[in-house]
């Protein structure tokens, strides 16, 4: 079972830059996905291939909703008990929406009985790392855009955004995976400085703080940026960004083989899984990173503890 690749949500709320011929739009996301592996990059931007959803992308789903939806409980109704009433609405919402992921469950897959119970689990550790009655976040779910002096265009959802009285802020975003080791923080954060140096260019303000909150094993990860640390985020972006333009160029995507290849739904059209790449698509590919919906880091992502 497959879903089709769908558009972004981000095409739903972007809106145009005026009078600049804009060289092309990365998320961190895609971003993520050309430096694991740039073959995957080409399946998800390019061919648009269909992926079959997991049952780890689609927990994180569901409880990044619950506790996006929290928060417009009043401050003492934000209980654990709460919580957990609220994630067979979440659910059912779900596959209302999309009635194929029901197929998940069944076979050697999990119950969903079992799935439900495990979201239960994850959704409970959230309440032993933060209280949500003494938080009131300014934004959820927040679509932010920044258009850099490369005329590059950045782009990307952000899970919370906190707001002090004295103006600063701080970057939260949930994982449902389990943190990394000390070896692959960097790259767990550079999701994170994405979003503090899109922040930075629309707001002017370097973020306080970036928070990672690992629900997998319930722990967080704080890291306190600086503007040197956004001017190189932008430098690595811009880089990336070239590499990728170096790549339809050339067409050469060559894969990148990983432990993340496990969680890979590519595995019948990549060669080194004995898969056959297909034809590049006869439509002039996007300049744009087309896809700049973050649930789609679900499900390799979340197998390594990155969502």
């Amino acid at each position: 079972m497959s879903i089709p690749a769908a558009e972004s949500p981000a095409e739903a709320v972007s809106t145009p830059v005026d009078g600049v011929e804009v060289l092309g739009a990365l998320s961190p996301s895609r971003a993520g996905d050309f430096m694991a592996c740039p073959l995957m990059y080409r399946f998800r931007t390019i061919d648009r291939l269909p992926e079959a959803p997991s049952p780890d992308a689609v927990r994180g789903t569901v409880v990044h909703k619950v506790l996006e939806d929290l928060f417009d409980l009043p401050a003492l109704e934000r209980t654990p008990e709460r919580a957990a009433d609220m994630l067979d609405p979440a659910w059912d919402a779900l596959l209302e929406a999309e009635p194929a992921l029901g197929e998940m469950f069944g076979g050697e897959g999990p119950d969903v009985v079992t799935w439900m119970a495990s979201c239960r689990t994850v959704l409970q550790r959230y309440f032993d790392l933060e209280d949500p009655r003494r938080l009131e976040p300014a934004e959820r779910e927040l679509y932010v855009e920044a258009l850099l002096d490369s005329r590059l265009l950045l782009r990307g959802f952000v899970d919370r955004v906190d707001v002090a009285p004295d103006g600063r802020i701080r970057v939260v975003d949930y994982k449902t995976g389990r943190s990394p080791g000390v070896d692959h923080e960097a790259k767990a954060l550079f999701q994170m400085k994405f979003y503090a140096l899109v922040i930075w260019r629309l707001r002017g303000v370097v973020p306080s703080v970036l928070q990672l909150v690992y629900l997998g094993n319930g722990e967080i990860l704080r890291y306190e940026p600086d503007e040197d640390d956004l001017r190189a985020t932008e430098r690595k972006v811009e880089a990336l960004w070239t590499a990728i333009q170096l790549a339809r160029e050339s067409g050469d995507w060559r894969p990148r083989p990983s432990r993340l290849c496990d969680w890979c739904s590519f595995h019948p059209y990549c060669p080194t899984k004995g898969g056959t790449v297909p034809p590049l698509p006869d439509r002039t590919p996007p300049v744009a990173d087309a896809s700049v919906d973050e649930s789609a880091d679900c499900g390799g992502a979340a197998a390594q503890g990155a969502m």
